[in-house]
């Protein structure tokens, strides 16, 4: 027998009773029994579960779906539920019913944790109302806007390991502003929530009825059509389209959404069509991972496909790959985003103060691509939830790989919106016997091959990111790749944007630098640029261009103290299937 610390086991016990699902309150009784019979990893797993709760933040909640208050479970879930509803309450101050939707993807747990999310605002005195059935993310942003409603619920995890699970929240109708209607929350309404949330009672003691509304069919017909209309008649509309929905929710609209877009030549990958939370087919449900778009390359194959998209586990990223002499190649989402700019750009005159925007470490291209068509640009803090409250915004994205599209409609990150957008552009340059490449060789001679890539630091301790971007911050480096550093930004200080936590870094030959922490994982992240102007041959440009990255690779990883940190291929062009 092993004696385990009194005030954890009081803790334990406190949330058992306080827990009203029976199989969270057997796998805390099992692993408090293992721990109490000398296994330290059971020990020390309790302890992990009850260091702290799961924190309500911008991103909302997200986490491993396991029994605990530092863990994603119904308990959790019915809590802060019943924070949003005390918290809406109060906003509303009996001027109005606030009305919430709710929205939910295929993963384990997620169907549940939106029931019972339902079922505490029914009980609460708000209009709830339930999507039928598990839909892509965009759909629950759709619905926010189309029904006005006061704020939207949607119970995903996106493209993380099939163990998580996770809660976001979008704020609208008479809570907000028109620009912000239908967005995710920023501070401080996150932490305004999150205080609501520690004021909940335990789950157990929180009210729950039925009586909720559950949304017809014809809210996703309504989403699919707007979807559509933003293609054109014009261009080659049998170019041949392989589409995966990676095990997700996405098929069933994105399919629709192509083929009411003129798209009837899609072939989807079979064994990735279907919903399953166990993503059997994948190393990992994220396209932009090495390896995840195997299937899809391989079906492009016996196609002879013109263009590969795939859509995340909840649609609201697309992935890109193009057909080249060398064979697939993924496109960046800094290319597909320069992609989609330079089409919205070239489509129509767009009125007076409309922007294009994009997180400050994503590409410099698309804002070179904006001043040369006389458009406004903003740069905004990583995330949709600022990029989509730009003003006048008719285009934004960030590089991994989400694109606002349609903000009238969905003020988030929508990959199906994107799929149409760029299917659609794919097909007006088939028509005139050019390529998406073709487009990228045209960017890079005008305004010089971009390419950009990540150097990544995960860590087990949180406290040594801290500690890393400190010693940063303390001697940042004066030179990079053989290059002065110009301008060193500390991001703490705000200016143009809200002060975050980060450097940025510019070099007299115009590479970047941003050294920042990851807001959703346990990981320090460099983004790195560097722009090599064209004069001559194309090709050659693009190799010192990838030899500068792989020298400026090199010289963050040492300065950082991480020889062996994770790094991109320093290689903007994407990698070769």
């Amino acid at each position: 027998m092993t004696d385990l610390d009194p005030e954890l086991l009081d803790a334990v016990r406190a949330w058992q009773a306080g827990d009203p699902d029976g199989a969270t309150r057997k796998e805390l009784a099992d692993l408090t029994a293992a721990a109490r019979t000398g296994d330290a990893g059971a020990a020390a797993e309790l302890a992990d579960r009850f260091s702290g709760t799961l924190e309500f933040g911008t991103a909302g909640l997200r986490g491993v779906m396991e029994a605990g208050p530092n863990r994603m479970n119904r308990a959790v879930v019915i809590r802060a539920a019943a924070g949003l509803a005390a918290f809406l309450t109060e906003r509303a101050s009996g001027r109005f019913t606030p009305r919430v939707v709710i929205g939910y993807d295929a993963r384990h747990q997620s169907q549940q944790f939106a029931r019972d999310t339902a079922a505490v605002m029914t009980a609460a005195g708000l209009e709830a109302m339930l999507l039928s059935s598990a839909r892509p993310t965009p759909v629950l942003a759709f619905a926010v806007q189309s029904l006005s409603a006061e704020a939207g619920v949607m119970v995903t995890a996106s493209h993380n390991p099939p163990r998580d699970n996770g809660y976001k929240v979008y704020l609208g109708g008479r809570l907000t502003e028109p620009g912000e209607r239908g967005a995710q929350i920023i501070p401080p309404t996150d932490s305004q929530i999150a205080a609501h949330i520690d004021a909940a009672p335990p789950a157990a003691s929180v009210r729950m009825a039925e009586g909720w509304h559950t949304l017809a069919h014809t809210r996703i017909e309504g989403y699919t059509a707007c979807v559509a209309a933003l293609a054109r008649p014009q261009g080659d509309k049998t170019i041949s389209i392989v589409y995966t929905a990676m095990h997700g929710v996405g098929a069933d609209v994105a399919t629709a959404a192509l083929s009411r877009a003129g798209f009837d030549n899609v072939t989807t990958v079979a064994e990735q069509n279907d919903p399953d939370p166990d993503f059997p087919t994948l190393p990992f449900p994220n396209p932009e991972e090495p390896g995840a778009l195997d299937a899809a390359v391989a079906t492009a194959r016996r196609a002879h496909a013109d263009l590969i998209i795939a859509n995340d586990p909840d649609a609201d990223r697309c992935a890109v790959a193009v057909p080249t002499p060398g064979g697939w190649r993924t496109l960046t989402g800094d290319e597909v985003g320069a992609l989609i700019g330079t089409y919205v750009a070239g489509r129509a005159a767009l009125t007076p103060g409309s922007r294009f925007a994009n997180s400050i470490v994503s590409s410099r291209l698309l804002a070179r691509v904006a001043a040369d068509r006389g458009i406004e640009h903003r740069e905004t803090l990583t995330g949709f939830k600022w990029i989509a409250r730009v003003p006048g915004l008719v285009f934004g994205y960030e590089e991994a790989i989400g694109y606002c599209v349609d903000p009238d409609h969905v003020r988030d990150k929508d990959g199906i919106g994107a799929a149409v957008l760029i299917a659609q552009f794919a097909a007006e340059l088939a028509a005139s016997s050019r390529s998406l490449s073709d487009v990228l060789d045209d960017l890079a001679r005008r305004h010089g091959v971009h390419v950009s890539a990540p150097v990544t630091i995960r860590v087990d301790d949180l406290d040594e990111i801290g500690r890393l971007l400190g010693a940063f911050e303390a001697n940042p480096p004066t030179q990079l790749a053989g290059s002065p550093v110009d301008v060193t930004d500390d991001l703490r200080d705000g200016g143009a944007l809200p002060p975050t936590p980060g450097m940025r870094l510019t070099t007299r030959d115009d590479s970047r630098l941003i050294v920042r922490p990851s807001g959703t994982e346990p990981k320090l992240k460099c983004y790195l640029e560097v722009v090599e102007p064209v004069t001559g041959d194309l090709a050659a440009a693009r190799q010192r261009a990838d030899d500068r990255m792989a020298r400026l690779t090199d010289d963050v990883r040492k300065a950082l103290g991480q020889e062996t940190a994770e790094s991109g291929s320093g290689n903007s062009r994407g990698s070769r299937s």
